[in-house]
């Protein structure tokens, strides 16, 4: 990664889960100059401060990307952005609707109209499956915040900054993710599950942290990268977690697919398999297939948690869970 070295690297929602675990591998890893964590929370700012005695490279910088001056302050000097901040609980989403708008929507426009006018010269911003083919609000939001950082290129003029966007599934051991919640529940020896034929993908903390350096370092801009990743039936992690414990089926929630979509069957027309990863590239009249070489999918291809060809058994997710 050594595309990074004296470079720095500022991460939005840098005290969530992802933001922790990415803040740690570019230390580790790499010598960046600086790594900036901006998150709204004091709280978990001082407590991931304690794990990095002395560290003088890692800096804190409290505020929003609603804040659009705030946002301007912090990005000066900053080389490249990861945008992780976001609202993604789904149902307070859907409760909440124009709060997810303003975080998820208006702060996405924020941080791009910062890093263009700062002369940030990569970014990357987390999307999520939910985003394909939306259904909830949650997803929406995302979706256009997506379509923002993409479009973000045809206006970034002399300054040089180029945007891409990563996305994928569900992550082992993340706040709000079923893990925890089935962790929690398998005490009580019963584990609820809203359809026996419910599938999702799955990514582990680290594959998700590995997969956005190299996404960083790859692009080109206008990307939306897709690793490929295993699927998993949620009967299967069920008994991975709790094998003795009674499944209890209670429905479909509001909001929720019965199987993810990272890429719809429309999105596959634009689609390219570069090997570990799938690119939807973007409709730009600079962008040629020089960019990324790779070959098309088939026609009628959708990339969903249903039919893919990569499955996790019960061993493979206890290893995941271990690992993760």
């Amino acid at each position: 990664m050594s595309f990074l070295d004296d470079k720095s690297i500022l991460i939005t929602g840098g005290t969530g889960s992802f933001g922790k675990k990415f803040t740690r591998a570019v230390l580790d890893r790499t010598n960046a100059r600086r790594v900036i964590v901006f998150s709204r929370d004091e709280l978990k700012q001082y407590e991931m401060q304690q794990s990095y005695p002395g560290e003088r490279r890692l800096r804190f910088f409290l505020g929003d990307v609603r804040d659009r001056d705030r946002l301007y302050r912090a990005l000066d000097g900053i080389d490249a952005v990861v945008h992780a901040a976001a609202l993604k609980q789904v149902p307070a989403a859907e409760y909440n609707p124009f709060e997810a708008v303003k975080t998820n929507i208006q702060g996405a426009q924020n941080v791009i109209d910062a890093c263009v006018d700062r002369g940030v010269k990569r970014v990357v911003a987390l999307s999520t499956d939910k985003a394909s083919s939306p259904i909830n609000l949650y997803g929406a939001t995302k979706l256009v915040s997506d379509k923002l950082f993409v479009q973000g290129n045809s206006y970034a003029g002399s300054k040089g900054t180029r945007f891409a966007v990563v996305r994928y599934g569900n992550v082992v051991g993340s706040r709000g993710s079923v893990v925890p919640f089935f962790l929690e529940r398998a005490k009580t020896g019963v584990l609820p599950i809203t359809d026996e034929r419910m599938t999702r993908f799955f990514i582990t903390l680290d594959q998700g942290v590995e997969f956005v350096l190299s996404s960083l370092e790859r692009m080109v801009g206008g990307e939306l990268f897709v690793p490929k990743i295993p699927s998993m039936r949620v009967t299967e992690l069920a008994k991975a977690i709790a094998p003795d414990a009674r499944i209890e089926v209670v429905g479909i929630r509001p909001g929720e697919k019965l199987h993810e979509e990272m890429i719809s069957v429309d999105d596959a027309r634009r689609t390219i398999d570069v090997g570990d990863r799938y690119v939807i590239q973007p409709e730009f009249g600079w962008w040629t297939s020089q960019h990324l070489s790779g070959d098309g999918v088939p026609e009628g291809f959708a990339y969903t948690s249903d039919r893919n060809d990569d499955w996790l058994s019960v061993e493979q997710l206890r290893a995941m869970l271990t690992d993760g």
